[in-house]
């Protein structure tokens, strides 16, 4: 799948969902009332298509993208064991696996962010149609559910 199928994915799937496209990447807010001042809003997903914040996938090559997804603490122990918590500014330590285990360069592969993989977020470079469909879907739909849930607590907090 290419970036704008999967905006237009989300967009299409989860009401009341910003998207605020700067540099060439987009970042995926729930504001459903279109009220969440701009620095109160944190994104439940960013596709990014540069290196502009990181090196680590080697987004200058062609059509190459990074979507990158927050998900719970429980799903990420399921797919990748205890998030550790890098001593020092190491943020490349990033999961309960040694960050040298994964190449985030590779194509169609869910693994931990290789800098918010500690705040348990996930990435895939160019996902497949078929891992979109068997893997990136319900990540989505956990993220957004989070981030709903999220904005009901802040909403009721008054």
């Amino acid at each position: 799948m290419n970036e704008s199928e999967i905006s237009q994915y989300i967009i299409g799937t989860f009401e009341g969902v910003d998207v605020v496209v700067a540099s060439g990447d987009s970042f995926f807010f729930y504001n459903p009332d279109s009220n969440v001042p701009p620095d109160h809003r944190f994104p439940f997903v960013t596709l990014v298509t540069s290196d502009i914040n990181d090196q680590f996938s080697n987004l200058n090559r062609p059509s190459v993208f990074r979507l990158n997804i927050g998900i719970s603490k429980q799903t990420f122990r399921s797919l990748f064991g205890e998030p550790s918590y890098p001593s020092g500014r190491d943020s490349a330590a990033i999961s309960g696996e040694n960050s040298s285990d994964y190449d985030f360069t590779a194509l169609d592969q869910i693994m931990p962010h290789p800098v918010y993989g500690r705040m348990l977020w996930v990435c895939v470079l160019n996902p497949s149609e078929e891992t979109f469909e068997t893997k990136v879907r319900q990540l989505l739909a956990e993220a957004y559910d989070l981030a709903v849930s999220k904005y009901k607590r802040r909403v009721a907090r008054g």
